[in-house]
């Protein structure tokens, strides 16, 4: 564990629900009440000095992406960005995986009902993910871009980011939600066209954060359809007419953000970049390594992909012959936190999280076991 970096966070030992919610650090919530504070007592200057913390996240944000502010802009959440990217593409095909969480496939759909690009569903193998071989065979002339999840919300399959590129060649588009991964895993974002992430989760920011990259491909294909006032040149001068869209990636701008959450991000961000994304993807991967002996050892069925290079910090697993919700309440007995899912549960812990949660885990399934706790 990167003891030094959980010094950061007061979340409880048994905590392993990072895939759903990652609890801020004390630094994000000191950035929100020092920011909540300063409106309680506004003077001529407060907003303005506010606002800079919208500059300082987009800073942070766009050097842990590999790119620069030009090509990065703030969002409140992952969704918008999806259908910034859905809405923005004008005609063709969109490869998608079906079983995707639904943040990213209801965008492309109502790009089909609004006459634009329409998705076309990938199938993976069950407990798979969105493999270079799937997508290749899918391939058609129309395809103009390909959507997909940098690491799958069920099972933490991690996607070969390069390799989709290599496979979908440089004239289609390659849209990632990376909202299971960014903060905690490394992965080659600049392979990617569009990438998008809330900061909820591994990021440990708190709701409505989130940001977007965009290449100079992405930026010349996508229409800025949900540009708004904000994402205008001189967005400052109310002269009553349209204004073009900025040239750079603050076209995907709607409106200001909240400068609250934006002190929360930065925060956030720069945590992420002064212990580096490298050195907690290693604390994650143990203790998931650890978490998957031990859900093997008391009977129980991992149904992630096996191997660091093949999953992210998601560990999903059944227990045969016991409901997952049996289950869940022997591990909330120990004080852990999963997520229950109606056939499965998920177990995502951080780089803060003790060895003490794992041997939560095995005390709740080693009670499953010798009870026999009826379904």
């Amino acid at each position: 564990m990167l003891t030094s970096y959980a010094a950061h966070f007061d979340t409880p030992a048994g905590y392993l629900d990072f895939a759903r919610f990652g609890p801020p650090s004390q630094d994000a919530v000191d950035a929100t009440t020092r920011a909540v504070q300063a409106t309680a007592r506004a003077t001529h200057t407060t907003v303005d000095e506010l606002m800079r913390a919208e500059g300082a996240a987009r800073d942070a944000a766009a050097r842990l992406a590999g790119t620069d502010t030009a090509h990065t802009v703030l969002l409140p959440n992952a969704s918008t960005g999806l259908f910034h990217a859905a809405l923005g593409l004008r005609q063709g095909t969109v490869l998608a995986p079906r079983g995707d969480f639904p943040s990213n496939q209801y965008p492309w759909r109502r790009a089909a009902q609004l006459g634009r690009a329409a998705p076309r569903w990938l199938e993976p193998a069950p407990g798979g993910g969105v493999t270079p071989e799937l997508v290749r065979e899918a391939l058609t002339d129309d395809v103009v871009a390909l959507s997909v999840s940098a690491v799958d919300f069920r099972t933490g399959f991690r996607v070969d980011l390069a390799a989709l590129r290599e496979v979908i060649g440089p004239d289609r588009l390659l849209v990632v939600d990376a909202i299971q991964a960014f903060g905690a895993v490394v992965m080659p974002w600049q392979a990617a066209d569009v990438v998008i992430t809330g900061g909820q989760k591994w990021l440990r920011a708190g709701w409505s954060t989130g940001f977007a990259t965009l290449s100079d491909r992405a930026l010349e294909e996508l229409q800025p359809v949900l540009t708004g006032w904000t994402g205008v040149e001189d967005a400052g001068v109310f002269d009553g007419v349209e204004h073009p869209p900025a040239p750079d990636a603050r076209r995907w701008s709607v409106t200001h953000l909240s400068p609250v959450t934006a002190a929360s991000f930065a925060a956030a961000l720069e945590l992420v970049e002064r212990y580096g994304a490298a050195a907690i993807e290693s604390a994650v991967t143990v203790r998931v390594a650890e978490l998957a002996e031990v859900v093997e050892r008391f009977g129980g069925r991992v149904l992630s992909p096996a191997g660091p290079g093949r999953r992210a910090g998601i560990l999903s697993f059944a227990v045969p012959g016991r409901e997952p919700a049996a289950v869940a309440r022997a591990l909330h007995r120990e004080g852990v936190t999963p997520t229950v899912r109606a056939d499965s549960l998920r177990l995502s812990p951080h780089a803060s999280t003790p060895v003490e949660a794992v041997e939560r885990v095995a005390a709740a399934l080693a009670s499953v076991k010798v009870s026999g706790e009826p379904g």
